[in-house]
């Protein structure tokens, strides 16, 4: 297939504008750490490295960040105590793990910025963030994204009996799954862009942002589900008019036939040629495929452009060589 965008050039923003920075889940955990403060702390302390740098050239920047791990520990304690105390909603979960994890990123970004030399130390502020979805969005009616700790098939059954859905993972292992609807409205949209047209650091839409459902009264509630981090981004970025998105993750550029002797990296992609090869499932829904597809869409949506790139390539997001790039344009072949 023929790729329309590898040889247009890139505008990249000037400094001032605004990106915003979604963070992976290795940022803030890796599969070999056992989840302690400490780890938490250290991961951040190099995951925010090429962010500070960005900073420093006089960009003013948005974090998102995965809160998949911290989620997985909280449901773990709670199967752990069930016999003792109540156990939280997914929607408290996802509550708390954001507060926890903007409570670490505003520390250690407090820390490295002012490390670097950077005077005054910009505010950095935590938004729990709320994201408005449809009870009526068909993911519901078919769960699919696993969360929680690992659990014997006697509980898995125990759980499917109080109407709580589970699948078998691997032999004899099983976990919960959730839906993963699609965000609509971020509710906290106004405090974020006044606090970025103060010059806050702005951290929000933590693990997706917690969804919630609008009554005709205007109440909400809470729903059991886990939103798309990237996708949750990307509505954040367009909404923002942000003039990049940018996903960092654990590889320097999207690959086409990811893991086999013929991969391909690639540097630039149209929007319209990005879509294609999600259509033709070139890249795996449980993966890059959601990361290409946020991108798309805030392409499309707003005529700037994203980046992939790993966490390692931060401070490079600016340098058209980095990453992947994807540009406003049409697709240029239906195959």
């Amino acid at each position: 297939m023929a790729l329309s965008a590898e040889s247009r050039s890139v505008t990249i923003p000037s400094p001032g504008a605004l990106i915003v920075v979604a963070l992976g889940g290795n940022a803030i955990s890796s599969p070999a750490s056992r989840g302690t403060t400490d780890e938490a702390r250290a991961h951040l302390a190099l995951a925010l490295r090429g962010v500070v740098t960005l900073i420093e050239r006089g960009y003013r920047i948005v974090l998102t960040h995965g809160n998949g791990p911290q989620v997985g520990d909280i449901l773990q304690r709670m199967e752990l105590a069930r016999a003792h105390v109540p156990a939280l909603t997914l929607d408290l979960c996802g509550a708390q793990s954001q507060g926890q994890l903007g409570y670490l990123i505003e520390q250690e970004l407090r820390a490295a910025l002012r490390a670097r030399g950077i005077t005054p130390v910009p505010d950095v502020a935590t938004i729990v963030t709320q994201v408005v979805v449809d009870p009526a969005d068909p993911k519901f009616q078919r769960p699919s994204k696993p969360i929680g700790p690992l659990l014997p098939q006697a509980r898995a059954a125990a759980l499917q009996a109080a109407g709580i859905p589970t699948i078998e993972v691997e032999p004899g292992s099983w976990r919960r799954v959730v839906a993963s609807p699609r965000p609509l409205r971020i509710l906290q949209l106004p405090a974020i862009e006044m606090l970025v047209r103060q010059g806050v650091l702005v951290v929000a839409c933590g693990g997706g942002g917690v969804p919630v459902v609008e009554g005709t009264d205007g109440t909400l509630r809470g729903i059991e589900g886990v939103i798309d981090k990237d996708l949750a981004s990307a509505l954040l970025a367009t909404q923002l008019r942000a003039s990049m998105l940018a996903i960092l993750t654990d590889v320097p550029k999207v690959l086409l036939d990811y893991r086999t002797t013929k991969a391909l990296e690639l540097t630039r992609l149209t929007a319209g040629d990005a879509r294609n090869l999600l259509e033709h499932d070139y890249f795996p829904p449980g993966s890059m495929g959601p990361k290409v597809q946020a991108a798309v869409e805030f392409v499309e949506a707003t005529g700037c452009h994203a980046v992939i790139t790993s966490l390692e390539h931060a401070a490079d997001l600016t340098d058209p060589r980095i990453g992947t790039h994807i540009l406003a344009g049409a697709r240029r072949h239906d195959e």
